[in-house]
């Protein structure tokens, strides 16, 4: 009789440095798949004004510092054996991103990845569609971040994607200065919307979809208020479907609300209070343009994706 070995693991630690958080995930990988040992989300806010000023400020660059420190000590008492660091909107637009690769590199031992639009779009499907019945698809995976957000179609991989500029950081930065924001505010952050969502379709071709996929803290905090959590539960929340009237009305309330009553819902994470508003308007406008009738939400997004691209090296 042959013997029958188990597989060998490798701990990996993901790193997904967006415009508004850092977040960790360290997982055990076979080759076949992965199993996760610890997540962890910081709000740092590293794209804090970067779309009126084209760079990091020093401030977001120390509290992202901070923030990987706690993550690199994490990562050796965990044992990971191989660390990737993804950098995508804020570090994509900000003049001086080599001063953030130099602090990144000296904190954690390792380079970070500013990768682009496209690349973040295929990792975020990868991460979104795994382990997700094939027939479901095509997908339309929409991950709405802190400064940009990705459109992807496809089935087992990749058939078309877009990246475009608007996300919940730049929007409410640029147009609900307000608080709340007024009517007159929320009509150009809809018009912006809507021109980038212009450029989305004139690409990808989202009406084959058949299944539209929701990713990232601003479409699970609106599920979670759509589901009526009294707390924030990632697993009632993932693989949730929220129906298009339901985006309408959490994000006509959100939008209604002041910053410190949004901050008091039970399910908002403190560092998204103040822009939770553009978010949901994001996903809104999505949700009519797009002519969605529901969104099926997901916990697994770019870090799972960031994770699973180790797997090619075992």
């Amino acid at each position: 009789m042959t013997a029958r070995h188990a597989p060998v693991l490798t701990r990996v630690a993901a790193i997904d440095c967006g415009t508004n958080s850092v977040r960790l995930l360290v997982a055990d990988l076979d080759g076949a798949g992965k199993a996760d040992v610890h997540r962890e989300m910081r709000v740092v806010r590293l794209g804090e004004g970067v779309d009126r000023t084209g760079s990091l400020s020093p401030e977001a660059l120390e509290r992202t510092r901070v923030a990987l420190v706690d993550y690199a000590a994490v990562a050796a008492e965990l044992g990971v054996g191989r660390t990737r660091m993804v950098a995508t909107s804020a570090t994509r637009d900000a003049s001086n991103r080599s001063a953030f690769i130099d602090i990144v590199t000296a904190t954690i031992g390792v380079e970070p990845e500013v990768v682009s639009g496209d690349e973040e779009a295929a990792l975020s499907f990868a991460g979104a569609t795994a382990g997700l019945d094939r027939g479901d698809g095509p997908f339309l995976v929409i991950d709405i971040g802190g400064g940009s957000t990705e459109f992807v179609l496809g089935t087992s991989k990749v058939e078309a994607a877009r990246s475009v500029d608007i996300g919940c950081v730049r929007f409410t930065e640029r147009h609900l200065v307000s608080d709340p924001p007024t009517a007159e505010q929320i009509a150009a952050a809809r018009m912006d919307v809507d021109d980038a969502l212009s450029q989305v379709l004139a690409v990808v071709p989202a009406e084959q979809a058949r299944t539209a996929i929701g990713l990232a803290g601003s479409v699970t905090t609106v599920a979670a208020l759509a589901l009526g959590l009294s707390t924030y539960q990632p697993e009632r929340i993932h693989l949730s479907r929220i129906s298009a009237d339901q985006v309408r009305s959490v994000t006509g309330q959100l939008l209604a609300m002041t910053r410190a009553e949004r901050a008091a819902l039970p399910v908002m994470h403190p560092g998204r209070a103040d822009v939770i508003g553009g978010g949901a308007l994001v996903l809104q406008m999505c949700v009519d343009r797009l002519d969605l009738s529901e969104v099926l939400v997901s916990e697994s997004d770019i870090l799972d994706g960031i994770a699973m691209s180790m797997t090619e090296d075992l």
